[in-house]
């Protein structure tokens, strides 16, 4: 299982999908996981029933998928806020595609279906995340800056050897 974590706009979904389509593997992206399980969109889910509901769907969603077969897998960037989340993607090959602030900014535009970027403590927020990310990262990638085919061509180089073995576990993060 390759998994794509990183903050919003990091290219997490683009990337996935060229790096699935290269490994001859399917995507997924655990925010289609959740909207298709809750029957509407995530921005409905978090004015409806609040952010602690949508976590914990998403959580939920990110196991399910975890114990599914082989395939890439993009996660949403607040996912790896949870405990149990970050334990799940222990023995798994994660790629932090790591993202600026700015570059956040830049690439989404200040989207309105994306609930989080209204946070006025957006920047804390950000600084947070990032920490979460390199706890479970076993690979970590720049994206400001680059196209997606770049950061793709990136992965892959320093996935590539555990990723063409069958039964390889992904590399323990504690040897980086």
């Amino acid at each position: 299982m390759i998994v794509l974590v990183g903050f919003m706009g990091a290219g997490k979904t683009t990337v996935g999908r060229l790096l699935a389509g290269h490994l001859h593997l399917p995507f997924t992206d655990t925010d289609d996981v959740v909207e298709q399980r809750a029957g509407r969109p995530i921005p409905d889910v978090f004015r409806a029933d609040g952010e602690e509901v949508f976590r914990d769907l998403e959580q939920a969603a990110v196991a399910d998928v975890l114990a599914g077969p082989e395939a890439v897998v993009s996660l949403g960037g607040g996912a790896c806020g949870r405990a149990a989340t970050r334990r799940a993607l222990a023995g798994h090959t994660v790629v932090h595609l790591r993202v600026s602030l700015e570059q956040t900014r830049a690439r989404t535009g200040g989207d309105p279906n994306r609930p989080v970027l209204q946070r006025p403590d957006l920047a804390d927020l950000h600084a947070a995340r990032q920490r979460a990310y390199e706890e479970v990262a076993t690979v970590g990638v720049a994206t400001d800056g680059r196209t997606a085919e770049e950061v793709a061509r990136e992965v892959l180089a320093q996935i590539e050897p555990a990723a063409s073995e069958p039964g390889r576990a992904a590399p323990d993060p504690e040897d980086r």
